[in-house]
C-alpha cells in the first residue's frame, strides 16, 4: 500500500488525476489517500498529487501515536542514514510536526539508522490530517516545475489562459503518457497540448482562427522537442481519422452567445461532441456549463463531471467522458507489494 499526499482543496479531483497512476485509490483524511500501487513515472507528472510513500502504519494524530507506529512498524531491510519530514496537512490536526520528526527520529536512531538530514540515504514521511496519521518510505515525488510555465511567460499569450496546474491534470485524464497521442481541438494558445506533449505524448491541435493556430505553434515549439501538429480546421469536421487518437481535451469557448466559425456555441458543442467521439474513446470537456445530455446524445458515458471554481464569476465544469462505463484500469508498469523496497 501507499500513501498519497495530495495537492489543492478539492480531493475528489486529486484522487480521481491519482488514479492515472496508481491502483485502488481511497482517499482517507483531508489531503491524504491510499492506493494498493503507483506507477512511479506516471506520478511523476501528476498535477495534483505531491508524492507517494510505501505505507508502513496508519495510526491517530498524535506524536505519540506517530512514536509508537513507527516503534512497531516493519521497516524491511533498509539501512544507512534518514531524514524525517513531518507535515500537518492543510493544518488539519494541530500537531507539533517539529517533536514529531524529533520523536520518530529517535526512534529511527535507536532502530539502527543515523539522521542526516542533508542528503538522506531514505526519506520518512509523518502525514497528519484531520484524525489520521500516515507513515511510510518516501517512493517517488511528483515534478512541481509549473512556475516555469506560466501562461504570460510564453512566446504567445493570450487573456484567459489555463493555468498549466490545471492543464496537466485534465491532459492526464485525457490519456496523456508515453506512447499516446492526445488531440485538443480548439487548442487556442495550445497549453493543454504543452502539458500533454511534457507528460510524453504525442499531440495535434487544432483551431478555427489562423491567429491562434500559429501561437500554439510558437508556444509548442518553445516547450516540446518535436511530436506535435497543429492545423486550423473545424472542430465539428476534424481533419482527423475515425479512432486516430487515444484521448481528447478541450476547454470549450466559455459564454451562451460565443460564435466560433460561424457557429453558435451551442451548435458548435453538439456537433462537435459526436466528432470528438468519433477519432477518440475518451474525451475530458471543460466547460462553464454542464453538458451532459448533449455529450450522451453524442454516445458518450458520462463518468463524472466536476464543478471547480476559479473565480466568482467562473465554474469550470469538467466532464470526464468515455465509450463504455468501465473500470480505471492500474497501469501497466504499477508497482505492487512485491515490487518496491519494504
Amino acid at each position: 500500500m501507499y500513501a498519497l499526499e495530495l495537492v489543492g482543496e478539492e480531493d475528489a479531483f486529486a484522487a480521481r488525476e491519482a488514479s492515472t497512476a496508481a491502483g485502488g485509490v481511497e482517499r482517507v483524511a483531508p489531503g491524504l489517500a491510499t492506493a494498493r500501487s503507483v506507477d512511479r513515472e506516471r506520478l511523476e507528472r501528476v498535477a495534483y498529487t505531491r508524492a507517494a510513500s510505501r505505507l508502513l502504519a496508519e495510526t491517530d494524530a498524535s506524536v505519540e501515536g506517530a512514536r509508537a507506529a513507527a516503534t512497531t512498524a516493519s521497516l524491511g531491510d533498509r539501512t544507512g542514514s534518514v531524514a524525517v519530514r513531518a507535515r500537518d496537512v492543510r493544518a488539519t490536526a494541530g500537531v507539533s510536526t517539529t517533536e514529531a520528526e524529533r520523536a520518530v527520529g529517535g526512534v529511527l536512531v535507536d532502530r539502527g539508522f543515523e539522521v542526516d538530514l542533508d542528503d538522506p540515504d531514505h526519506e520518512f514521511r509523518v502525514l497528519f490530517a484531520g484524525d489520521t496519521c500516515l507513515l511510510g518510505w518516501l517512493a517517488v515525488e511528483s515534478n512541481r516545475d509549473y512556475g516555469s510555465r506560466k501562461p504570460t511567460d510564453r512566446p504567445f499569450f493570450q487573456p484567459g489562459s489555463m493555468d498549466p496546474l490545471d492543464a496537466r491534470a485534465y491532459a492526464n485524464l485525457a490519456g496523456a503518457g508515453p506512447g499516446r497521442t492526445v488531440l485538443d481541438p480548439m487548442c487556442g494558445t495550445g497549453g493543454l497540448l504543452v502539458e500533454a506533449g511534457l507528460a510524453g505524448s504525442r499531440v495535434v491541435g487544432v483551431d478555427a482562427q489562423s491567429k491562434m493556430v500559429r501561437g500554439s505553434r510558437e508556444n509548442l515549439e518553445a516547450y516540446l522537442d518535436g511530436g506535435y501538429d497543429v492545423v486550423r480546421g473545424d472542430a465539428t469536421r476534424l481533419p482527423v481519422a475515425d479512432g486516430a487518437v487515444d484521448g481528447v481535451v478541450v476547454d470549450a469557448p466559455y459564454g451562451r452567445q460565443s460564435k466560433i466559425a460561424g457557429h453558435e456555441l451551442d451548435e458548435l458543442l453538439r456537433e462537435a461532441l459526436g466528432e470528438f467521439r468519433r477519432v477518440a474513446p475518451r474525451c475530458v470537456l471543460v466547460a462553464d456549463r454542464r453538458w451532459t445530455d448533449a455529450a450522451r446524445e453524442a454516445g458518450w458515458h458520462v463518468e463524472r463531471v466536476f464543478e471547480r471554481r476559479v473565480h466568482r464569476s467562473l465554474v469550470r465544469h469538467v466532464h470526464l467522458l468515455d465509450t463504455e462505463p468501465d473500470e480505471q484500469s492500474v497501469p501497466a508498469r504499477a508497482l505492487g507489494a512485491d515490487d518496491d523496497q519494504a
